[in-house]
């Protein structure tokens, strides 16, 4: 997930505060302070400017403090650097600034070094919530989501409504697998902030991790609502409608089918939402739809780029029905970025339209990039039957067999080649089918092995 929370600077300091360091308070810096405030940072940089180099021999760390500010809000990170260095010169002790800098250094991607300015601020005072929120955004940066996690759980006991720091928790959570504690979080962030769609995503986010399809859909429907051009948002929609079943919307509710649309016509490049579309065409019977989001989705996301015996009594339709009967056993999975999915379900789409020998070459590849591949194993074996191949494809549905000991469907069709390569223990393997529930196996068990 992605952290979507602003980092927030700790309050500016008020003009008062200035008498310490200068003795002349002028127009020049309270100007500068309210433009601050008001989010007038282009005429509040010029401001402090100008404050600056009336004080050249009495230098202000305020000054500079606030003129780092303005520049961090116009993006200008590495001038805002500079400011925040001659502010923390002036004043050592200056825990906002070590705060300030680090944020900056954050925005860079610089989170090491940040850490080491949350650090010194939080050794200057340690009851400053936002050092302990900033240090842990940047350790959740690092993927250091435990040390993130005890830096959220100290900001929070500091300050315990604070969105952003629940929210941030919330998602330390979720990359720790404390899904239910990750909902704990955004339920209470969504109750302060009910109009963050992002947090609302998030929660969805850990629904749909803990298979509640149905409540992770609702938020991410609200998301949708708020932020209506999130492709993310749309793409886990239609994951999720695809664990309801929900293939093609009806009486005006979008499918899953149109939540992928969705996602690609706002993100071309988005290669899981090929995928699902893929998947959604397959189950509606559009293997040709099908087979082209496969092989884009193969392409954006990898720029590496009936012959089973017995042809009077295995029929095609009986062919698909077995097909069928195991694609319909498979839910998409969230997309992987090893693709081994993507090749699995293009070489389906294509062996439903009677292309074995490009459909085995899928297969082949799903197996490459994921070698415990049960459902590939088989597939693969049924299109080397398919191709004349039956040794090879006895030896395909072995591996699916060894990694999948209840695979029904793969000692049937090991059986009935056996049975037609001679091998009467091939009785053995469909009465092990029928018993695992696939009941075609006995109509073969009572026509040939009896």
């Amino acid at each position: 997930m992605k952290h979507l929370y602003a980092i927030l600077f700790v309050t500016i300091v008020s003009a008062s505060s200035t008498a310490t360091f200068a003795q002349d308070t002028s127009n020049y810096l309270e100007l500068g302070l309210t433009q601050n405030k008001t989010g007038n940072y282009a005429d509040a940089l010029r401001n402090f400017s100008l404050e600056i180099e009336k004080n050249v021999a009495n230098p202000n760390p305020i000054s500079f403090y606030n003129r780092g500010f303005a520049k961090y809000n116009l993006k200008d990170f590495r001038g805002a650097i500079l400011d925040f260095d001659k502010a923390i010169e002036l004043k050592p002790t200056y825990y906002e600034a070590f705060i300030a800098r680090g944020q900056s250094y954050s925005k860079q991607e610089n989170h090491k070094v940040a850490i080491q300015d949350y650090n010194e601020a939080i050794r200057l005072n340690p009851l400053e919530a936002t050092a302990y929120f900033s240090r842990g955004i940047s350790k959740s940066k690092l993927a250091n989501y435990r040390g993130a996690l005890s830096d959220f759980n100290k900001s929070l006991e500091l300050n315990a409504e604070y969105a952003p720091g629940l929210a941030a928790r919330g998602e330390a959570k979720a990359q720790l697998a404390d899904y239910k504690g990750s909902i704990e979080d955004f339920d209470k962030a969504i109750e302060i902030s009910p109009k963050r769609s992002n947090y609302l995503s998030n929660r969805a986010f850990s629904k749909m991790k803990l298979a509640e399809y149905q409540a992770a859909l609702k938020d991410f429907e609200e998301a949708i609502k708020l932020s209506p051009d999130n492709a993310d948002d749309w793409y886990h929609a239609g994951f999720c409608k695809t664990q309801l079943e929900n293939f093609r919307g009806e009486n005006g509710e979008k499918g899953a089918l149109e939540d992928f649309s969705k996602a690609i016509e706002m993100d071309p490049s988005k290669v899981e939402a090929y995928y699902g579309r893929g998947f959604v065409k397959s189950k509606l019977g559009d293997p040709r739809g099908a087979i082209e989001d496969y092989t884009k989705a193969a392409e954006i996301g990898n720029n590496e780029a009936s012959k089973i015996i017995y042809d009077t009594k295995m029929t095609k339709a009986l062919l698909d029905e077995l097909r069928n009967g195991v694609q319909d056993k498979l839910k998409i999975a969230e997309f992987s970025t090893e693709r081994a999915e993507v090749y699995f379900n293009r070489g389906s789409a294509k062996a439903k339209s009677g292309d074995s020998k490009q459909a085995m070459e899928d297969y082949n590849r799903a197996i490459a990039l994921n070698p415990i591949y049960a459902e590939a194993y088989f597939f693969r074996g049924v299109a080397k039957s398919n191709l004349g191949d039956q040794r090879n494809a006895i030896q395909d549905c072995s591996n699916a067999i060894k990694l999948n000991p209840k695979y029904a469907e793969a000692y049937y069709v090991r059986g009935i080649i056996k049975l037609a390569l001679g091998d009467n223990t091939g009785c053995m393997d469909l009465s092990k089918s029928g018993e695992l529930g696939y009941n075609q196996a006995y109509q073969v068990i009572r026509e040939h092995c009896n």
